[in-house]
């Protein structure tokens, strides 16, 4: 593979990553920011109506540094890394679903075991997905409008 940095090694593996839940029948976003204050990389609503979490890990670095990714299964019924073809795969913990990406391609190499959201939890986290699914989309036809869009989202 190519050496690339950061950045760019990480947006392929979202982009690759992205485009295997859409064949896998899941509706992924990017940079969804969570109740608890961080932010998943992809958060992805599932056929079966459970969520996928998906963090992307550019390198070990990257994943040695990442403490926080336990906390991510409070908000999502399964929890997957996603690495590039060179990542050590050993490095990741065997209690998450793993998910490699080659070029512009990904595969799931490992199902995440779930761990199920309470229905309470399930229902605000589907609230938000929509409501950040929608405005996203919005924001696409009428860039203009999301001054108004982010003062009506501050004040609920």
């Amino acid at each position: 593979m190519i050496d690339r940095g950061f950045p760019e090694r990480s947006a392929l593996i979202r982009r690759a990553t992205s485009r295997l839940c859409l064949r896998l029948g899941w509706a992924p976003l990017h940079e969804v920011a969570l109740p608890n204050g961080l932010r998943a990389d992809i958060l992805a609503l599932r056929r079966d109506g459970g969520f996928a979490c998906i963090e992307v890990k550019s390198g070990p670095r990257d994943f040695l540094t990442d403490s926080k990714w336990p906390e991510y299964r409070a908000f999502s019924d399964a929890l997957y890394f996603a690495v590039d073809e060179d990542f050590p795969q050993d490095m990741l913990p065997p209690e998450t679903g793993l998910i490699v990406a080659v070029g512009l391609e990904a595969e799931v190499l490992r199902d995440a075991p779930p761990h199920p959201l309470a229905p309470a939890r399930r229902t605000a986290l589907l609230r938000q997905f929509a409501t950040l699914a929608a405005v996203r989309l919005a924001s696409l036809e009428d860039p203009a409008s999301m001054a108004d869009v982010r003062s009506a989202l501050r004040a609920e």
